[in-house]
Parts: structure tokens; sequence; C-alpha cells
């Protein structure tokens, strides 16, 4: 029925829906600590839908020398049923590194359907970024992979800073991930190392610059902006208030982790306010129930642009393990 008719159905007409991916990325590089983060990513999952990804590193990850031999671990993992929810990309080396290529054609070669994003570490310029998009693109040519692989770009130089629009725009760029170290080495001190960490990443002129204009362009093209790590692995109440300030203050809608215990306070964070959720959901069906024409609801008027801010606030909801009133979960979710 006409009225029945799903949000993705009528409110993107014409252009690509805004993705929607869980608000914690978990970095893991052994093979140890990445079965671990696989085995809480499958506890802490809701409603069979984990609550973060886990991107497994070649690049830190691997020891000098053994960059083939780690990159076949990460790809076992990727076929094996721990990962079960297919929610494991892959950070490869940067493109002036002997061995991205081998990398890239070890995961791709072998576990292409499986791997759910690559993440380009380093670029100094949007060429760089292109040239492994474009070998990742004759690599699925080669081995008969139909479907899009995602890219996560990181930002951690100041020429990739300046090009972020243009990297922003190339194709199968889903995230912007800022790479707050490398940023703040790249400057040759003139940067203070305490803006590594919180307060200062947040109040340091060039590091908040660079913050929003990350955030900036990646919304502005569609994608998805993830901010940097907090090197807190202690004290969660850090950890919490890092990733509320970069949601609110900043705009990222995701955030690294580097520890288990990291996860949960970054999710919670992210999460949109509740009295939102329960808003959400009744627009939502309101709106559904008139075939998506504009509405009055509590005594204001919506339509599709509003509808869309409320639909996209509640599929955020969902990936971070919200509780969703059941009506919205019955009418929009049921595939879930």
């Amino acid at each position: 029925m006409k009225n029945h008719l799903h949000p993705s159905e009528v409110l993107y007409a014409g252009s690509r829906p805004f993705p929607q991916l869980a608000a914690c990325e978990h970095f893991a590089g052994s093979e140890k600590l990445l079965k671990k983060a696989l085995h809480i990513q499958a506890e802490l999952s809701v409603n069979g839908k984990p609550i973060f990804d886990i991107t497994a590193d070649c690049e830190d990850g691997a020891p000098a020398g053994q960059e083939r031999e780690h990159a076949e671990m990460i790809t076992g993992l990727l076929l094996s049923d721990e990962n079960r929810f297919v929610r494991v990309g892959v950070r490869i080396h940067d493109v002036r590194h002997p061995h991205w290529r081998d990398e890239l054609d070890i995961v791709i070669g072998r576990a292409g359907q499986r791997v759910a994003y690559i993440v380009l570490p380093k670029p100094e310029f949007a060429a760089d970024v292109l040239t492994q998009i474009t070998a990742l693109d004759e690599l699925r040519d080669r081995y008969g992979i139909a479907r899009e692989i995602p890219v996560h770009v990181l930002i951690e130089t100041p020429g990739a800073l300046h090009e972020v629009w243009g990297i922003a725009r190339l194709p199968h760029v889903e995230v912007l991930d800022f790479g707050l170290m490398d940023f703040v080495s790249a400057h040759h001190g003139a940067i203070p190392a305490s803006a590594m960490r919180s307060p200062g990443q947040f109040s340091h002129a060039l590091v908040a610059r660079a913050k929003c204009a990350i955030a900036a362009a990646a919304l502005g093209n569609g994608c998805v902006p993830s901010h940097n790590v907090t090197t807190e692995i202690r004290d969660t109440t850090v950890v919490r208030e890092d990733a509320r300030r970069a949601r609110q203050e900043l705009g990222f809608l995701r955030m690294w982790s580097i520890h288990p215990a990291q996860i949960q306070p970054i999710v919670e964070a992210m999460r949109p306010d509740f009295a939102e959720v329960n808003e959400a959901a009744s627009l939502l069906a309101t709106a559904q129930n008139a075939a998506w024409g504009p509405i009055q609801h509590e005594g204001k008027l919506h339509d599709r642009a509003s509808y869309r801010y409320y639909w996209e606030l509640l599929q955020r909801a969902q990936a971070t393990g919200m509780d969703i009133p059941e009506d919205a979960r019955q009418r929009f979710f049921f595939q879930a």
C-alpha cells in the first residue's frame, strides 16, 4: 500500500542515502586482539546487529618484514565464522609503502566479498587516494567482485587536509577519518604535544580547524566524519567526554576505539537524545500514514526535508543499540 512505503523508498529520490554506520570503529592489529574484538562485537550486539565495526590493521599492526603473512592472517579471520556480522574492515599501508599493493591483492583476492571496507592512510594529495582506489577497482574486476567496496580515508597530513573536499568526492569514499597524532607530528613542533589529548585537541586552533574542515567536507559530500582516538584507556569518563564533544560540538558521527574499554563509552556518547528518538518515531509514523506528504505534527508543519532528518536520527539510534518504540521497529526495521 502506498501509505506503507518505507522511508528509504521515498526520501532519497535522485540522491544517495547517507551511510548509516556504527558509531564506533575499533582498531586491532594482532590475531589475539582481533579475535577478542570479534568476541566483544558479538557479545555487545543488539537485535542481531553489531554496535561497532572492527578495523584489522595491516599498517601499524604488522611486524616489519611480515606484511604478507599478517595480511593473510587477517584474511583468514575475514573468511572465518567468527566474522559473523561481516563488519570488519582492513587498513592497508599508505601509497608510498612497498607492500600496499600486495596487502590489497591478498585481501580483495581472497576475501573481497567479506571485507566491510578498506582504510587508506597518510595520503598527501587526492591523487594518492585515487591511485589506491583505482587499484582496488582493478582488483575487483580481476576477481569478479561486483559489490562496491567502501573506502575510508585517513586525513592526517596538511596536504590531505588542503584537498579534503576533493578526497571526499572520490568514488567509494564512505568515511573521512582524522588522524590526530600524525597530523600534529607533521607540523614539526609548531603544535604542542598537549594538542594530542584533551582539552588541547579541542582548543588548539590548527587542530580544531582541521576537525571542522574534515567534518564539513565529509558531511557536505555524503560521507561519515570519524573522530580520532583518545589515548586515555583507564578513565572512561575522558573517553565519553571526548566522544560527546566530537559529536555535539564538531559534528562527528563516528569515533575510533583502541581499547575494548573505550567502545561502550563512545557508543553511548554518540547516541541521539532519547526524547528526539521518541519524537522521530512518532513523527515518521504519522508521515508514513500520510503517504509521506506534508503533515502537521504537535503544532508544527513537516515535510520530506524534516522526515530525512528524523529518519537518519532513528537509524543512528538503531545502530547504537538504543531502544526504539515497538511501532517504529515494526514499521521501519522489520528486516533487522
